[in-house]
């Protein structure tokens, strides 16, 4: 074939070719708005499923359904089904998210525990007008404002006590040994939640409990760290992080605390549908902690956000993890405002630890396993005033610190 008739053959496929592609890129753009409307057509036909089937309980059912509690619980049922973390939040309980959130409220500073029926103090927060109206660890609140607290109303009561600075609110409690109950009038004020908590221990070592993962947490970790230094009156060499019973919080929170730790390295990485639900965080270097020995204590009340800040210290050997298995919680949600003051909580993300791991189901395995004796019953939980040297785990991390900290036996 001479090269002239080569070349028109190319070009004659070539224009074959490009006609075959262009009527396939007809027909696969015809295809997609085809599937498009059809699954247009069938979410059309869902939610007129769903609205047949409401229309239904609402003329139909043996007793008379509230419209509003009937949309609720349709859309509580379609949460629930996806995972136990996703959930729909009345105007209340979005409101409580936004307080643990924000690290702040307005109220009278009590944290207090619903166990069987009995709202039971477990401390006053210092410098709060329950704290200094003399209100202690296990007062139990049996009325707020004249409303007697009882199984159904225990949130709404407890929700009474917050309110306007500068408003009046009053409060009932039993004491135990004492026969007639006690009222306490108080003003409500700002009150800001401290989500770290820090105890010199002696030695060089100090010790730093974290409740929770709030905006200000970052803040107030470096706060009870300074307040420890100059307690110690020296720089401190070892800190034990104790985050057992830490139920989790803002996810940039934990990062945060971290990156305190870290002065390289991935935290967690994120995946999920949306673009935001995808991401990486890293450490970066500059803070004051990244020199500092670190021992963390975990046990199975340690979860979500706790587990990324566990997980991240010890993916990048940079602490000893010392306790029991976590909890296990290795997803994200995030939370959408509607109308009218609610919300929705939605699992948006799965997060992977530094490592790579996804610990969902399973959660983290000490390096140090240490039981302990009574799980409520720990160094570092509001209300309670115990040495050092009653708490198993916390020996066994001031162990893992190695041979200098041993004396801390004899701490208090």
């Amino acid at each position: 074939m001479s090269l002239k008739h080569r070349c028109i053959l190319v070009v004659v496929v070539g224009a074959v070719l490009g006609f075959t592609v262009s009527i396939g890129g007809g027909v696969l753009a015809s295809h997609n708005a085809a599937a498009a409307a059809a699954n247009r057509t069938r979410q059309v036909s869902d939610l007129g499923l769903l609205a047949e089937v409401i229309d239904h309980v609402r003329r139909e059912y043996v007793d008379e359904i509230d419209e509003e509690q009937l949309v609720a619980s349709a859309i509580q049922g379609i949460l629930g089904e996806l995972d136990k973390h996703s959930r729909y939040l009345n105007s209340a309980e979005y409101a409580e998210i936004q307080i643990s959130a924000a690290g702040s409220y307005a109220g009278v500073g009590l944290d207090v525990t619903v166990d069987d029926g009995r709202v039971t103090v477990i401390a006053p927060i210092d410098g709060t007008p329950a704290e200094q109206a003399g209100i202690l660890p296990g007062d139990v609140v049996i009325s707020v404002d004249d409303v007697r607290i009882a199984d159904g109303n225990i949130n709404d009561a407890v929700s009474r006590m917050r309110g306007t600075p500068g408003t009046e609110v009053t409060v009932d409690v039993f004491r135990d040994g004492e026969q007639e109950s006690r009222r306490f009038a108080l003003t409500r004020s700002t009150i800001q939640v401290q989500t770290v908590r820090g105890r010199y221990l002696g030695d060089g070592v100090g010790y730093l409990k974290i409740t929770g993962f709030s905006d200000t947490t970052g803040v107030d970790l470096s706060r009870a760290m300074d307040s420890l230094r100059r307690e110690a009156g020296e720089d401190v060499a070892g800190v034990v992080l104790d985050l057992r019973n830490n139920p989790g919080g803002v996810l940039d929170a934990a990062v945060t605390v971290a990156d305190a730790f870290l002065a390289r390295g991935l935290i967690v990485r994120g995946s999920g549908r949306a673009g935001d639900a995808r991401f990486e965080r890293y450490a970066h270097a500059g803070d004051d902690l990244e020199d500092v020995e670190v021992v963390v204590l975990v046990n199975a009340g340690s979860a979500s956000a706790s587990e990324i800040v566990a997980g991240a210290l010890k993916a990048n050997q940079r602490a000893l993890l010392v306790g029991e298995r976590t909890y296990g919680k290795a997803s994200v949600q995030t939370v959408m405002p509607l109308a009218d003051g609610r919300a929705i909580k939605l699992t948006t993300s799965r997060y992977f630890t530094a490592s790579g791991q996804s610990i969902n189901g399973r959660g983290l395995e000490p390096d140090v396993i240490a039981r302990a004796k009574d799980p409520k019953y720990l160094f570092g939980n509001p209300g309670l005033d115990i040495s050092p040297e009653e708490d198993s785990q916390l020996q066994a991390a001031l162990q893992a610190l190695g041979p200098r900290p041993l004396a801390l036996s004899r701490a208090r």
